[in-house]
This record gives structure tokens, sequence and C-alpha cells, in this order.
């Protein structure tokens, strides 16, 4: 476990000093924030804070992982290879959208479709390796299963396996950028969620089933190819956001942008996907799909009622704004009820390998 606690700091680190220098690279450079004109009006004052700031998420949280591979003279394995590519992948899509908006001083950047085009390439071609990558404990990065906790349900078929990595993806990547509309809210719920994803690889670490003899059932152990490696990548991710939302955090003095939330967004499907979790990501990133779900409902019953709504804005943290909630009382209390999310998630997580024990 020494590499993970070498990750974690080091990313910390990186993610610290380096946000800084961002933060005065940008401003030199007029790389700012374009804002909302039917957003809350107390927004208007952000107009022009740094953003693109994923960068230091992404450049610190690789840095430490490899530098923590290493330190330890080990090399990232499949899982660890493929989590960077989705990771980096997203996140130079976030890049040109970011880079458009500030380019072109607009609020909006790539346009829908090409987004969507750049997702569906990185997702596709990470699930088409994950499924097919060499075997290791005669485990592949993914399987053909939907899991939960454990593998579940029967076999499925490759291209249903495709679509279904597809949806993952696409949607954590746009809900982590849903929720990025406060000052630290997104930096913030991402570092209890990756948090816990660095607690869950460690424990599928110590109760690996290639670490005892072959078991039919696997209930009583975790199949996953590469738990430790995920471990020290989730570590990184977890100590990158830390050190990030130091900035971050309200009076916010850098934006991840898209950058940043498509690339969080995208690791954390990437985690759930390979540690046969994706059933308790959902749990997990609770906040994330609540605030997913208010912009669908928000937008479903509009279209339906032709102009009614069900929120005063969406996402549902704009909502309470608007009902006169301080910024800072809405991101706490979203961070309580993330981190309730996260410890029920967890709690699962331990009761069901108790039930199986």
């Amino acid at each position: 476990m020494k590499a993970v606690l070498i990750s974690g700091v080091l990313s910390l680190l990186f993610s610290l000093f380096g946000t800084r220098v961002a933060i005065g690279f940008f401003s030199r450079r007029g790389y700012g924030q374009e804002i909302r004109e039917d957003g809350p009006q107390t927004h208007i004052t952000k107009r022009g804070t740094p953003t693109m700031g994923g960068i230091a998420i992404v450049g610190a949280a690789v840095a430490g992982y490899l530098l923590a591979k290493v330190s330890t003279g080990t090399m990232p394995t499949a899982s660890g290879w493929l989590l960077l590519f989705l990771f980096v992948g997203m996140g130079l899509v976030g890049f040109l959208d970011d880079f458009i908006k500030v380019f072109k001083q607009r609020n909006l950047g790539l346009r829908s479709r090409a987004k969507m085009i750049g997702q569906t390439a990185i997702a596709l071609i990470f699930g088409a390796v994950a499924l097919t990558a060499g075997r290791h404990n005669d485990l592949r990065p993914g399987d053909l299963y939907f899991s939960t906790i454990h593998n579940f349900g029967p076999k499925l078929p490759m291209f249903a396996v495709l679509a279904l990595i597809w949806l993952i993806v696409t949607a954590t990547s746009n809900a982590v950028n849903l929720t990025d509309g406060l000052d630290g809210l997104a930096t913030g719920a991402s570092v209890m969620v990756f948090g816990a994803y660095t607690i869950v690889n460690i424990w599928q670490v110590r109760q690996a089933c290639s670490l005892g003899p072959k078991v039919v059932d696997q209930a009583h152990c975790y199949a996953v190819r590469d738990p430790q490696d995920l471990a020290v990548l989730a570590a990184a991710v977890t100590g990158a956001c830390f050190g990030f939302l130091w900035w971050n955090a309200s009076p916010a003095r850098i934006f991840m942008g898209d950058t940043g939330s498509l690339a969080l967004g995208s690791a954390l499907a990437g985690f759930a996907i390979l540690t046969r979790t994706e059933g308790l990501m959902v749990l997990l990133a609770g906040l994330f799909v609540i605030e997913t779900c208010s912009v669908i409902l928000q937008v479903g019953f509009f279209k339906a009622t032709k102009g009614k709504r069900i929120l005063r804005m969406a996402p549902i943290h704009h909502h309470f704004e608007m009902l006169g909630w301080e910024q800072v009382t809405v991101v706490i209390r979203f961070w309580i009820i993330c981190g309730l999310f996260v410890t029920l998630g967890l709690g699962l997580f331990y009761a069901a390998w108790v039930a199986n024990h």
C-alpha cells in the first residue's frame, strides 16, 4: 500500500501548487469563464474567473500515479493504462470545449454533436480494449456481466456490454459536468467519491480471488484484474481533487471547466467498470445522479407542459440558490448529502461481504 500513499500525497501537492501556477498563467492571458445570462445574478461577479483548471487536476493525478509506480519499481497494469486513457482522453474533449469558450468569449463551446462524438469514440475504444485485453489471473480488465458488487445476471453479448459502457461513461461525465455549477461543489463531492473507490479497491486487493484457492462462488471474493493498481490511481485522483479544492472553494479563484468535469466523470465510470461495481457506483455517486435527474425532469416537464417548470432552475443546486439560499450553504448541504450516499454505499459494500462470510 506504499504506492497508494505516495500517489495520494504527490498528487495533492502537485495539484495544490500547480493550480496556483495555473491561476496566474490563465489570468495573464485572460482565459476567463463566461457566465449564463439566465443564471443566478450572484454569479455575474464570477465572470472572468480563470477556467480550464481541470488541466491541473488531470496533470497532478497522472504525475502522482506514474511517480508512485516508478518509486515502487512497478509498471502500470492494463487497467491502469485504460483508466488513464479514459481520464486524459475525456479531459481533452473538455479542454477543446473550454478553449472554444475562451477563444470565442461565449458560454457555449463545442457543439453538442461534436462533444458527443468525442465522448462516444473514447468510451467505445475504452470498452473494446477492456473487454479484449490480455488476461491476468484469468481475468480481463472488463467483463461481459453487469455488476453491483459482484457479477450479476446472465452473461451479455459484447455489443450490449459496449452499449452499456458507452451509456455509463457518457452519463457520468455529463453528470459531474452538470454538478460543477457552484464553487467547490463538484470538487468536494469528487474527493469523497474517489476516496470511497480508493477504499473499495484496497478492500478488493485484500479479498481478491487470485490470492486464495480458485472458487466457483465469487460472492466470497472479488474477481477484479488489477485492484491494487486501481487503488493507486484512485488515490491519485482523490489527492488531485483535494489540492484543487483549496483554490476552488468559495470564493473560487479558478474553475475546473469541462476539462476537469468530463475527465472526473469518465474516471468515475472507469472505476465502476473495472472494479465490477457499476450498480454500486449509482449509490456512491448519488449526488451526481440527483443533479442529472433534476435536469432530465425539468426538461421533460417543460416540454410536456409547454413551458411549465418543476424547479425554478436546473440543475437542482441553482433551484435552491433561486430560493435565496447562500451559495456556501447549498454547497455544504450538498456535500453532506454526498457524504451520506458515500457512507451508505461503503456500508452496503461491506455488508455484502459480511453476509457471504
